[in-house]
């Protein structure tokens, strides 16, 4: 049977956004179209890759099977046809980004300001997430995450200097209920904790001491996937929390929260741009590294991954 590559690639569109219209938004072709695409291959294959309803679409398991084999070569393909441009030097299209919610510096919004206004035929489509996942598998170009999470067969370029990972408090509850002089000590305090999403176990607290590392299960009174919530709690007095010190460093500087425990929170490489190993990068994501890459030269410096 040959394969019609342009149907593999509608369907492909249509798995990532389960949305027949978004899809066609897309393409720029009408909603009709891009059903009646679906059909024939789905009538090509002799069975029924997606569940339409008035409201949304889901993938059967043969169409959630077949997704999950082309959709990296569908991105290859697209990559290697943008990479053209290439000749004509000007970076365009969509560029799909996955950002953990706690890269303050990526997140801020003059890094991002300023690639738009250098690149104004890039469209940004960011997805803020902690869930981890494979971004080729769900066809994204490039994800910012910790260095320490990355698979060690991405591309990796730092987005900014160190980091480090605090306890904060506010002063009212430091003055209330006094502050732990180990981390061992949290599990007797009223503690705020993270989750990256509903099915994870909260996150375990990550201090070192003596250079060795070591996490605590601390038994939070409030748990979210939200740092805002996390810190408004903390600022209010409801307990201690725990995240990037970056996050909380407005806070701090108003006086609103005291960092605790610093002697058990050591820095680390922070976060970085990451992308798959690829011999044609895309002009839009080869954009977005130069243009990571001069806005961090003030940073200090730190070793570039690469892939094995």
């Amino acid at each position: 049977m040959q394969p019609d590559l342009n149907a593999l690639a509608v369907f492909a569109l249509v798995a990532e956004e389960r949305n027949f219209r978004a899809a066609a938004v897309r393409l720029s072709v009408t909603r009709s179209a891009v059903s009646q695409t679906i059909r024939r291959l789905e009538e090509s294959l002799g069975i029924a890759l997606v569940l339409r309803t008035t409201r949304s679409v889901s993938l059967t398991e043969a169409g959630e099977r077949l997704h999950g084999r082309i959709a990296p070569a569908v991105a290859e393909m697209l990559a290697a046809m943008e990479g053209v441009d290439v000749l004509r030097g000007r970076p365009r299209g969509r560029l799909r980004l996955a950002v953990s919610s706690i890269a303050e510096r990526f997140l801020a919004g003059p890094l991002l300001a300023g690639f738009i206004r250098r690149y104004p035929e890039v469209e940004l489509d960011i997805t803020v997430t902690d869930e981890e996942f494979d971004i080729v598998a769900e066809g994204y170009d490039a994800g910012v995450r910790l260095g320490e999470v990355i698979a060690q067969d991405m591309i990796a370029v730092p987005v900014a200097g160190r980091e480090r990972q605090v306890a904060v408090c506010a002063p009212s509850y430091r003055d209330r209920f006094g502050i732990p002089s180990h981390p061992a000590e949290l599990a007797s305090h009223a503690c705020i904790g993270w989750r990256p999403s509903p099915k994870s176990a909260p996150y375990r607290w990550e201090f070192a001491e003596g250079g060795k590392e070591f996490s605590v299960a601390v038994p939070p009174t409030v748990t979210t996937n939200d740092m805002a919530l996390m810190i408004k709690l903390a600022v209010a007095g409801a307990g201690i929390t725990f995240g990037m010190e970056e996050s909380f460093r407005p806070a701090i500087g108003r006086g609103e929260l005291v960092p605790i425990l610093e002697d058990y929170c050591p820095y680390f490489a922070g976060f970085y741009l990451y992308y798959p190993s690829r011999r044609n990068t895309a002009p839009k994501l080869r954009a977005l590294i130069e243009h990571v890459q001069r806005s961090g030269r003030d940073d200090p410096p730190q070793k570039q991954r690469s892939h094995i």
